[in-house]
């Protein structure tokens, strides 16, 4: 389709959106704070001055709530950009390379076996036990899905889509065997945990989610024009100069490093990865220098837009933050098909 808006517009307008949601998102909950409170609890903050009720739930409570979900939807997007510009095709996902699934996978493992396969781990890492195995899960599944993709000295995107239906069809069985054995508590923490959430949000782990995505974005800052390149085909991506296996390996890594720190931290949030950048390309074309960032700004709006619907519309109870991804995502992105559909 052409270009309908420039880059700065669509940079722009993306950042714009983040911030309102942000601020809605800051203001909203069962503790209302108001846009002046509000203002007034940023001019304090690092003071230490100010012990007001908004200012300690702000600080506590929705703050690294917001920066996870931040953190989260930008993972997301960027990676689900990087997904669509190797595989050449918009409905690619980051979940094709096993990343979700092997997460979700060894956090089954985890919260059902843990205590008979590892007793010494929760007292060796406390709370930070099931965030590492469903990191390491991830990690796992992915390198097996590369490494059963490639044949004859190169990676074979078909091979890998081929493999990642395989391995995540083996990885849903595993959670279906795992959910027959589990007790009526495990069996709810692993649904909590597959549905997402930003409510364990807490600063040691926000920060160390928010710095693997920070590091993965500006590692897909430099594969924007490659991406390009082998949107024409890797034949000609090849003729270009550009090395197709060096850039498909690390796009994955990215993609790996990124979502693996989002999952093992929320859990499964799907679909951001997959309307994000759908949504970006429809307002601004397909170039990846625009795409990668403007994909990220979204995703992170909508994170943060389906959690603060989550954790409002029937408070004191919580949605699941997975499913309101998909409740908001699916009719504005029907909408987007019919207003765009002619420039497809």
């Amino acid at each position: 389709m052409s270009q309908r808006f420039s880059a700065r517009a669509v940079l722009g307008g993306s950042a714009l959106l983040l911030v309102a949601v942000f601020i809605l998102g800051a203001v909203s909950g069962a503790y209302a704070i108001s846009l002046p409170q509000l203002w007034k609890v940023l001019m304090t903050l690092g003071h230490g001055a100010d012990k007001s009720p908004e200012h300690l739930v702000f600080l506590n409570i929705r703050l690294p709530r917001l920066v996870l979900g931040v953190a989260a939807g930008a993972g997301l997007g960027m990676a689900g950009t990087l997904m669509q510009g190797l595989f050449r095709n918009p409905l690619a996902d980051p979940g094709l390379v096993g990343i979700s699934s092997g997460a979700a996978l060894a956090a089954g493992v985890t919260i059902i076996l843990g205590a008979t396969l590892w007793p010494s781990l929760p007292r060796t890492l406390g709370s930070w036990t099931l965030v590492l195995m469903a990191f390491g899960g991830g990690l796992s599944v992915t390198l097996l899905i590369y490494s059963l993709s490639r044949s004859e000295g190169g990676t074979r995107m078909a091979l890998m889509l081929l493999a990642g239906i395989a391995v995540n069809a083996l990885a849903g069985a595993g959670l279906g065997f795992l959910s027959v054995m589990a007790t009526d508590e495990q069996l709810r923490s692993l649904q909590f945990w597959l549905l997402g959430s930003l409510g364990g949000a807490r600063w040691s782990a926000v920060l160390l989610v928010a710095a693997a995505v920070l590091l993965a974005c500006l590692a897909a800052r430099s594969l924007a024009a490659p991406l390009n390149a082998i949107a024409l085909g890797e034949a000609q991506a090849a003729l270009l100069g550009v090395d197709v296996e060096r850039i498909k390996r690390r796009a994955i890594v990215v993609t790996a490093v990124a979502v693996g720190a989002v999952t093992a931290t929320t859990g499964i949030i799907g679909f951001i990865g997959l309307i994000a950048p759908h949504w970006v390309r429809m307002v601004a074309g397909p170039d990846h220098r625009v795409v990668l960032p403007a994909s990220a700004l979204l995703g992170a709006a909508l994170v943060l837009a389906a959690d603060t619907v989550a954790r409002t519309a029937m408070a004191p109870v919580e949605l699941p933050l997975g499913v309101l991804t998909a409740f908001i995502g699916v009719p504005m992105f029907l909408w987007m098909l019919r207003r765009f559909k002619g420039r497809i």
